[in-house]
């Protein structure tokens, strides 16, 4: 296959934008990512730092209120893990209350 050096010239001005052309739009998206993370770094960082204020202000009484605020929040979790347990149980009981009726009406006789 002969090609003429025009051909070959643009061919590789075709190539060489390509590449140029990719450089850049991988530029952009990495320029939105690290904006992205610069912003979810900045929300992190100001968390870290009220929780450092926070445990700065720890003395025995606050000590007591927080861990009191813990207990409440975990029996809270607690008590609403057991309904659902609970419901999920009634679910279990009326579905396999079906599936029995389902089986009797099946050997019933026409």
């Amino acid at each position: 296959m002969n090609l003429s050096p025009k051909v070959l010239k643009i061919i590789i001005v075709v190539i060489i934008a390509g590449f140029g052309i990719g450089i850049y739009l991988q530029d952009l998206k990495h320029e939105e990512s690290t904006t992205h993370a610069w912003k979810a770094n900045r929300y992190n960082l100001d968390r870290f730092n009220k929780i450092m204020e926070y445990n700065n202000k720890m003395n025995a009484t606050n000590w007591k209120v927080f861990r009191d605020s813990i207990d409440q929040q975990l029996d809270t979790l607690m008590i609403l893990r057991f309904r659902k347990e609970l419901d999920s149980l009634g679910e279990v009981e009326l579905q396999a209350l079906n599936e029995r009726q389902e089986v009797q009406a099946s050997y019933q006789p026409e």
